[in-house]
């Protein structure tokens, strides 16, 4: 056997162990709600701080790690739970592609619209909230 025959082998037992190129669901929404984390943080951070450099918001870094904790981890975790219990014969079922690829990417622009707004959002507010006590 040719060494491209044994690539071409494995390449389609790699294939069919994967369902033939059907998308993992549990793994696909599990990986965007470990960078969308990432990003939240890595911009929060951003933000926080230019407005701590700036003499403001001493009590902003605080306020941020609380509803790091208390909202943002336990709302992506419901997010990937509700995919963990979606069950393999959903998600493997080819009926029900359409209908899982709109939810997912339902779920996904809702995600990383949070990821990326809300470290603006929350930064924002604390400093409206500030501008009206001062």
């Amino acid at each position: 056997m040719t060494k491209g025959a044994a690539q071409s082998d494995v390449v389609q037992t790699r294939a069919n162990d994967a369902g033939a190129g059907r998308v993992d669901w549990h793994k696909a929404i599990s990986n965007h709600v470990a960078f969308a984390l990432l990003t939240y943080t890595g911009l929060h951070i951003v933000v926080t701080m230019s407005v701590v450099k700036a003499g403001q918001g001493a009590l902003l870094p605080y306020f941020a790690l609380i509803v790091l904790v208390a909202a943002i981890i336990p709302a992506c975790r419901w997010l990937e739970k509700r995919w963990e219990d979606l069950g393999d014969e959903v998600a493997r079922d080819p009926a029900h592609d359409l209908t899982l690829a709109r939810m997912f990417r339902r779920d996904v622009i809702m995600l990383w619209a949070g990821a990326i707004g809300l470290p603006f959002m929350m930064t924002g507010i604390c400093k409206a909230t500030r501008f009206i006590l001062q």
